[in-house]
């Protein structure tokens, strides 16, 4: 079995930490799930399901029973993991870790996948934040997180995958209005639409703005469009404009060794 391609982010590469930004290629769903659907929220088989989870861990050295992603729901809850989930996943949108082996997951088809290392500390974690995560402080509480289990944020490391990119997130005013209600200076992310009541919003660019303002300066944006490469890549939009009853989701993972 060929390991899944995925993307790498440069500063997340050391000896310690493996990591991946997985696309739909490389599994063995079929349908609009073709290939590798990770989400077990979606109505694909199951028996894929697991095998496409399967081959993302082993990609990354892991045991596929310890690769953990959550229940989410759009949140700023993080959860810490030491191991399996001993039931079902938690409900949260962010999870950190601090013992090998274990492997943390986003799933997400054009949300943010965000993740984060300390290697010196030995702390890693992956958050998902679309806007309503992002509007919430889910960066911002992983970030306090990490630093309560003994990450240091001026260490920390933080590697965005695929997700809708400005381009193609066209918003309406009752968006720009609540960033702006909680961050005045979140205006500069919203450029002007096709019209006078739409706005295209750079989630990205502000994602990455709060990790700063938090203290974290090691940033590395791969800078793809889930939906500009819906080929490639599962996106919600995508789905919709084909008129598609559901969507795979792609995992973004990271795990200590």
């Amino acid at each position: 079995m060929t390991a899944p391609p995925h993307l790498t982010s440069t500063i997340l590469q050391t000896s310690t930490v493996a990591h991946g930004f997985f696309s739909r290629i490389g599994g063995v769903s079929d349908g609009i799930y073709a290939f590798l659907n990770v989400g077990p929220g979606s109505d694909d088989a199951p028996e894929n399901i697991l095998e496409n989870r399967k081959r993302c861990a082993e990609a990354l050295g892991a045991a596929p029973e310890r690769l953990l992603t959550t229940h989410q729901i759009h949140s700023a809850e993080v959860v810490h993991a030491s191991g399996p989930w001993p039931e079902k996943a938690p409900k949260a949108d962010a999870a950190i870790t601090t013992t090998p082996g274990v492997a943390l997951g986003v799933l997400a088809a054009d949300c943010m996948p965000w993740l984060f290392a300390d290697p010196d500390a030995g702390v890693i974690a992956a958050a998902h934040a679309g806007w309503r995560g992002a509007l919430a402080g889910v960066l911002e509480n992983t970030i306090e997180i990490m630093e309560s289990f003994g990450a240091d944020r001026a260490r920390i490391r933080a590697a965005l995958g695929p997700c809708l990119r400005q381009q193609n997130f066209e918003v309406g005013l009752d968006l720009l209005e609540a960033f702006v209600a909680k961050h005045e200076e979140a205006e500069r992310f919203f450029a002007p639409g096709d019209s006078s009541d739409k706005r295209q919003f750079d989630l990205a660019g502000f994602g990455a703005w709060r990790l700063r303002r938090n203290g974290v300066e090691a940033i590395d944006d791969l800078n793809v469009c889930t939906l500009g490469q819906a080929d490639r890549y599962f996106s919600y939009r995508a789905s919709k404009r084909r008129n598609e009853p559901d969507y795979g989701r792609n995992l973004s993972a990271i795990c200590l060794s």
